[in-house]
């Protein structure tokens, strides 16, 4: 059986089959998560979700170059458009997260190097057996969280970060009995 938490609707479904959970060590890829998960705060993931492919048009592929140099101009001209959250303060975070994404690179290589020294390159795979055993956060989130808020981030509560590490599978929270739990795949 699944994890319970997917399975309001086949886009959460495909989303826990195909990705969630999954070691990711792509640099875009780890870089729109944190973004969207920052995006998601207060907000359900389903959301975001369904909003993902508008924020990946919006914000040109999640570019960190181009994100970085946005002007406020161009800023404001994306509050508008309804295929994202319309919140300024997350609107405006993708244009300071990108920049510090940009000195995390200078002073580290890349944010997937640096993400993966945390676990010394290992997923930590937990065998949680009911959504409650599941932490919101942990020890490892409220580091990284505070080095990332350091280095200029924003959205990046020790929750949010939490959720990045699932999502982006450095932590594996599927639940023991699911059959995308690491020991049930070969």
């Amino acid at each position: 059986m699944r994890c319970p938490w997917c399975e309001s609707s086949d886009l959460y479904r495909r989303y826990h089959d195909e990705e969630w959970g999954r070691p990711s060590r792509d640099e875009r890829h780890l870089f729109e998560m944190l973004l969207l998960e920052g995006a998601q705060a207060g907000l359900s993931w389903s959301t975001i979700l369904n909003k993902r492919e508008g924020y990946r048009q919006v914000f040109e592929g999640f570019d960190p170059a181009r994100l970085a140099a946005y002007t406020d101009a161009e800023l404001e001209t994306r509050l508008g458009d309804p295929r994202i959250v319309r919140n300024r303060l997350k609107v405006y975070a993708v244009r300071r997260n990108a920049q510090a994404y940009q000195r995390l690179c200078a002073g580290h290589g890349s944010l997937r190097d640096w993400l993966w020294r945390w676990v010394d390159d290992q997923p930590l795979v937990n065998r949680p057996r009911t959504l409650q055993e599941v932490p919101p956060r942990t020890a490892l989130s409220d580091a990284i969280s505070k080095a990332l808020q350091t280095l200029g981030f924003t959205f990046v509560g020790s929750t949010i970060v939490y959720a990045w590490l699932q999502a982006t599978g450095v932590v594996c929270d599927h639940l023991q009995d699911c059959p995308w739990h690491p020991d049930h795949r070969p």
